[in-house]
């Protein structure tokens, strides 16, 4: 077990012991397993985390984890031996029904969708040409993490949407500019989350919105949640501070830690990734590459690209749209078809669509066109363009396995009271300086442990407003703390080795993921302390917010300088 994963272990627990120390628990009836089993319940998540680390073997880690869950809490109603066979009933049966989710099945079908729709480009050579035209312009390895930058924050609506077509794009780029795929997948799975996480207009809008709308209400408060919601981005410190990271990082080509080793790796010798690398997609082993003697053109990974976007722009617009019209809110409903292209009718209407749906569809209606204009060109038959389609479905088939399992030890956890655990051990008196420190922590390590940002927030978000409330009702303490919780969230989640966006950017980098969480959780945790010390803290003792984000970002400049090591060209 390397020191960088100790040295995370040990934190964790420690941040565990320390509250449990500092706060006495309050258990309802209403948590009976985390009530029963208590620190217990940690262990399906440990056990996944620790041994991905250890076995480099995902699949593995995560049943293993899954099962580990199952078992203590079918050990009261079986005994030790038959545990194990009802266990393996269970575990079949939650993966069934993680799988056949609406929402699951929508991520499943659009990813493997999206991975046909980049066969298809790549085999009428339109990544190959894109490539070709950007590494006029990327010519060298800082244009090239700048662009791949740029790009991540253009495609801000959807997470996924950013993890699944920002990679496959500038892949070529920078495996030409000699980047590791470690970094590229980094630089991905950061502008992924906390751009859509602070995004005025987004697919995780919706959801921030009602959970701050619930935890108002629970306090008697009738406020605005699009305000506050808006009102709390400038505290977003690990969002903000992670962009901020990448762009200083990209200028002074300074890496530090195991980033390090990885670049140097590839600048010296030219693999992108290290000899044991097992890659979450790789198209070129499938043999899906430009026909020979065919004229490169951008249009032909330009076009299906935009219109994958362009549709799943409007598509969540009309989904939402449809939704808010089948609704009973006369109110929100008159408001919309009085202006519908307000800024208000976008946030509602994208607040309501159903993003898995929407982005399948885009994917699906991309993936023709782009046959049909193989087919006018002559480069393949209709025939050979299903058969490259399926050929890069295929590739994402671990990806997909890796998700089910993943969402699998979700619900195992959700059901064992993992998150509810570590929430009740927030209670007591707590000096109102520290309380956003201490829900950043606790919120990253839910998420961490749960792999899912969303049901970190729908959990701590009703604790935390009507707590922060009781401390203070001042509106700025009160954004500072919401704030909290949803960057708090992501960062455990951009953290956690068993989130499907952590895994769909492995995917879209073609990076081997256990190398993008290792490397990627040195700058993580880096940011994160940058977070608290120079964000949380200094905010709640009453420094000007941009005060804080420009000693922030100062910080992280000396760091990179100070502490990171050049790069060599």
């Amino acid at each position: 077990m390397n020191k960088l994963f100790k040295f995370l272990i040990v934190g964790i627990l420690l941040s565990i012991i320390f509250v449990s120390i500092g706060f006495s628990a309050d258990f309802s009836m209403a948590q009976v397993n985390a009530d029963k089993w208590g620190i217990w319940t940690l262990i399906p998540p440990l056990v996944a985390i620790i041994l991905a680390f250890i076995t480099k073997n995902v699949l593995l880690s995560l049943f293993t984890g899954v099962f580990s869950g199952v078992y203590i809490l079918l050990i009261e109603k079986h005994n030790i031996f038959s545990s194990f066979i009802f266990g393996f009933l269970k575990v079949t049966q939650e993966i069934l029904e993680a799988i056949s989710s609406p929402w699951n099945a929508g991520i499943i079908l659009q990813t493997l969708t999206i991975g046909g729709l980049i066969a298809l480009i790549s085999r009428m050579g339109g990544a190959k040409a894109i490539a070709k035209s950007l590494s006029k312009k990327a010519k060298s390895p800082t244009s090239a993490q700048i662009y791949t930058w740029l790009l991540g924050i253009v495609v801000f609506f959807d997470d996924y949407a950013n993890a699944l077509t920002v990679g496959p794009i500038m892949r070529p780029v920078t495996d030409k500019m000699r980047i590791s795929r470690e970094k590229l997948s980094f630089i991905i799975d950061s502008t992924a989350a906390p751009i859509a996480g602070i995004a005025l207009i987004s697919t995780w809008v919706g959801y921030e919105l009602g959970l701050i709308k619930d935890g108002f209400d629970a306090i008697g408060q009738d406020v605005s949640a699009y305000s506050i919601f808006v009102s709390t981005i400038p505290f977003r410190f690990y969002n903000i501070f992670i962009l901020i990271f990448i762009f200083f990082s990209a200028i002074l080509l300074r890496e530090f830690g195991p980033m390090r080793r990885a670049e140097l790796r590839t600048r010296k010798t030219g693999k992108v990734h290290s000899a044991t690398a097992e890659l979450m997609s790789d198209l070129e082993s499938q043999g899906i590459q430009p026909k020979e003697n065919i004229k490169l053109r951008i249009v032909n990974a330009v076009l299906p690209i935009s219109t994958l976007i362009i549709v799943a722009f409007l598509g969540l617009y009309y989904n939402g749209y449809q939704t808010i019209m089948a609704g009973d809110n006369i109110g929100l409903i008159n408001k919309i078809n009085d202006i519908p292209l307000s800024m208000f009718s976008l946030r509602h209407c994208f607040s309501n669509s159903n993003a898995a749906i929407v982005l399948f569809q885009a994917a699906l209606f991309s993936s023709i066109l782009a046959a049909v204009m193989g087919r006018l060109q002559k480069i393949f038959s209709i025939k050979e363009a299903i058969e490259i389609w399926v050929k890069g479905v295929k590739s994402l088939i671990i990806t997909i396995l890796i998700l089910a399992l993943a969402w699998t030890l979700s619900s195992i956890v959700k059901e064992l009271g993992t998150a509810r655990y570590l929430v009740n051990i927030l209670s007591g008196r707590i000096p109102p300086f520290l309380l956003s420190s201490i829900i950043f922590i606790l919120g990253a390590t839910i998420s961490f442990a749960t792999g899912t940002s969303y049901g970190t927030m729908g959990i701590l978000m009703p604790l935390t407003i009507p707590l922060a409330y009781a401390i203070s009702p001042d509106p700025l303490f009160l954004s500072i703390n919401i704030g909290a919780v949803l960057t708090g969230a992501i960062f455990g989640d951009h953290c956690s080795p068993i989130s499907d966006t952590t895994i769909l950017s492995s995917m879209g980098a073609s990076c081997d993921h256990i190398d993008h969480v290792r490397t990627q959780l040195f700058y993580a945790i880096s940011v994160a302390i940058i977070a608290i010390l120079f964000g949380y803290i200094p905010v709640s003792l009453g420094v000007p917010v941009w005060l804080s984000l420009f000693i922030g970002s100062s910080v992280i400049f000396l760091l990179i300088f100070f502490i990171g090591k050049k790069v060599d060209k």
